[in-house]
């Protein structure tokens, strides 16, 4: 800056000068250099070239120093000023300089025009700005620009994205001439309200349609989940563009018809980037990731350009998978490609990693995340519980709070989540109290779980009652389930049978409760009552959730399955786990078979524990991985408890750290031992 100041000493061209400046006013500036650029604009009397002092003043903006823009802008209030400064304001995201600027405009006495007008109502749409938006309104009223049709469709779509569908349809309805961009707005506001009769009585009454009306119409069906209506507004389409097919595609995925999704898409005869993204997501949604990873693969071939929102759909798809490798080469493909790691972007890598066991890449970038957010937090929290570090998810939670982020309720189910897997009973009490008093977030259903899951897993399991009895909202089976989890801890079989008996009448489909009820039967040795339950779930058609385990070798995810010998290798897995059982035996493991139902001998009972999912899955993992390497299973259900203590003797025998995300937690195994403390 010093040099340019010098450079003025001798006295170059006005036309000179205003270009150096402009050319400087496009690079960041600190308040003191703009100073500096002021007083030259002073001297060199510049004070009346427009461009240059809108420049200068949008600058000022960006420090937020509205005083000086003010004092500034007085000197000399132009409309064509005023308008610049009431644009600028609205891209730098602040409403509230724009109506600032507005309303020194009325106090001058200076008339708005057209622009003025559509540029403050479009930033009141965006941005909730109904009271702002109804002033703007009385004040077009006031000066006789309601005869405008433009200005008219715009008060209208003001009202209707601020959710005022009352006065939208009276802006409707006293508009001297309807257009058809009027009749679009009016059908997209109907639309977004759920009013698809009265959004078709214009599409039917309107002259003239145009590609936006045909759209608007196929979203409003596809919004009330009428597919069918949709799919036959998208065939009559005569004016059918890129909108129309990713349209009609958002509408399956969303209701999660992916058959006719693609269909659609194969039959498109160009695509853009929303339309692949659309289906990746929609496939990720619906838990099909081979799919939406092959959709990725055939995006790459084609050369369609990859964007942000692609690489959260697969991420998420990585995180669900547990497919660490797929998702450092995606990260990979991040740097490589040179993508800014938003908080959007940064989160879900940060989500990926946690969810894939790799805590310390996660806890890594998470720090370096230039910008974190609600969300950011929510994650960091929840992954440190998930891994049973109740008092680190605590630290995470007073750091977040230092930053003056204020907690939501899925913060606190973090937290209390993380106070039960790590036993912090005082702590969890504390921080449920903390919710209510400081931050006024009442407790919902899932936060009583938390509490319950806490206490019953201390043994507090008189306590844990008192609260499913008292909490203001129905218990569901979730919370029942903690309880039941905890009964079995405790050996408490007949709070057990209480707590079943009430999951029954509350979910009599679930299969998990029935297969509960009979565990404690036959704890009691009450076969007739096995086998009477086993004849119930028959007769209703109940089935049980099949464990199911995924394991990622060589960037492809293997799925197993208990009683499913469907696998290429299922034979040689089989022979490799009767080997490894035998050699776990050897250093003192002995089968768990107390979960076992049925009234049979020890030695079958035996067989029926040896091939659970997980224990397929790892078997797998150890044929077919290098010596050493880390091994990581995702599991659909609450690992058992002869699981447990067989990979823990498995991590002691082949010296490998072994991660199980079960339905809950994470368990790292290693050296014989779990990261749970066998608290789980």
């Amino acid at each position: 800056m010093s040099s340019l100041m010098h450079s003025f000493l001798s006295k170059p061209s006005k036309s000179y000068l205003v270009g150096h400046l402009l050319s400087l006013l496009q690079v960041p500036l600190t308040l003191n250099q703009l100073h500096q650029i002021h007083s030259q604009i002073i001297i060199n009397q510049l004070s009346k070239t427009h461009h240059l002092i809108a420049n200068f003043l949008t600058s000022c903006l960006n420090l937020h120093h509205l005083h000086y823009v003010s004092l500034v802008y007085n000197q000399n209030p132009t409309l064509s000023l005023s308008n610049f400064m009431i644009r600028a304001s609205i891209q730098c995201g602040s409403l509230g300089n724009a109506v600032f600027f507005f309303r020194r405009m009325l106090s001058s006495e200076m008339c708005p025009d057209n622009n003025t007008f559509l540029m403050v109502l479009r930033a009141c749409a965006a941005s909730n700005g109904i009271v702002v938006g109804q002033s703007i309104h009385n004040t077009i009223l006031k000066m006789g620009f309601d005869y405008d049709g433009h200005l008219q469709t715009t008060i209208l779509d003001m009202y209707a994205k601020n959710r005022d569908l009352g006065s939208a349809h009276k802006v409707f309805e006293r508009m001297r001439e309807r257009d058809v961009v009027a009749c679009n707005a009016m059908i997209m506001a109907y639309s977004r309200h759920g009013h698809v009769e009265l959004a078709l009585e214009i599409f039917k009454g309107m002259n003239k349609k145009n590609n936006v009306s045909w759209n608007a119409m196929i979203d409003c069906y596809c919004k009330s989940g009428n597919l069918e209506a949709a799919r036959q507004i998208f065939d009559r389409n005569p004016a059918r563009d890129m909108v129309s097919w990713n349209t009609m595609i958002t509408g399956y995925c969303k209701s999660g018809i992916l058959a006719l999704a693609k269909e659609l898409f194969d039959a498109m005869d160009s695509r853009n980037s929303i339309t692949w993204n659309t289906m990746i997501s929609g496939y990720v949604h619906t838990g099909d990731f081979t799919d939406a990873f092959s959709l990725f693969h055939q995006m790459q071939v084609e050369r369609v350009r990859v964007n942000e929102v692609t690489l959260v759909s697969l991420l998420s798809a990585c995180a669900h998978l547990g497919a660490l490798d797929m998702g450092k080469w995606i990260h990979a493909y991040m740097r490589h490609k040179r993508f800014k790691f938003d908080v959007v972007l940064g989160t879900a890598l940060v989500d990926m990693y946690l969810k894939c066991g790799s805590l310390d890449i996660a806890l890594q970038i998470f720090k370096e995340l230039p910008h974190k957010n609600i969300f950011s937090w929510n994650s960091i929290i929840s992954g440190l519980a998930m891994h049973g570090y109740g008092l680190e998810a605590i630290d995470a939670f007073n750091r977040m709070r230092e930053c003056n982020i204020k907690p939501d309720g899925v913060t606190f189910v973090g937290l209390l989540s993380g106070c039960s897997h790590s036993g912090l009973v005082d702590e969890g009490k504390g921080l449920f109290s903390l919710m209510r008093d400081e931050y006024g977030i009442e407790p919902k259903v899932e936060h009583y779980g938390c509490m319950v899951d806490l206490l019953a897993r201390a043994g507090l399991l008189k306590e844990a009652i008192v609260l499913i009895e008292t909490m203001p909202v129905e218990p569901n089976p979730v919370v029942l389930g903690s309880i039941l989890h905890a009964c079995e801890v405790h050996k408490d079989i007949e709070l057990s049978e209480r707590m079943i008996k009430r999951l029954l009448e509350l979910d009599p489909r679930d299969g998990g409760n029935y297969v509960f009820l009979s565990n404690v039967y036959a704890c009691r040795k009450n076969w007739d009552d096995v086998d009477a339950i086993r004849k119930e779930m028959r007769d209703r058609g109940v089935r049980k959730t099949p464990g199911c385990s995924l394991i990622e070798v060589s960037n492809a995810v293997h799925e197993f399955t208990v009683g499913d010998s469907s696998h290429p290798q299922f034979a040689q897995i089989s022979a490799f786990l009767d080997e490894i059982n035998w050699g776990v035996r050897e250093i003192g493991y002995e089968a768990k078979t107390e979960p076992v139902l049925h009234d049979i001998e020890e030695e079958e009972k035996e067989s029926a524990v040896r091939y659970h999912s997980e224990k397929l899955a790892i078997a797998f993992g150890l044929m077919s991985t290098e010596p050493g390497s880390v091994i990581r299973v995702v599991k659909n259900l609450r690992i058992c408890s002869d699981c447990h203590v067989f990979i823990k003797f498995l991590s002691k025998k082949y010296k490998r750290e072994i991660i199980v995300r079960d339905k809950s937690r994470f368990h790292h195994f290693r050296y014989g031992a779990c990261s749970c403390k066998d608290y789980w």
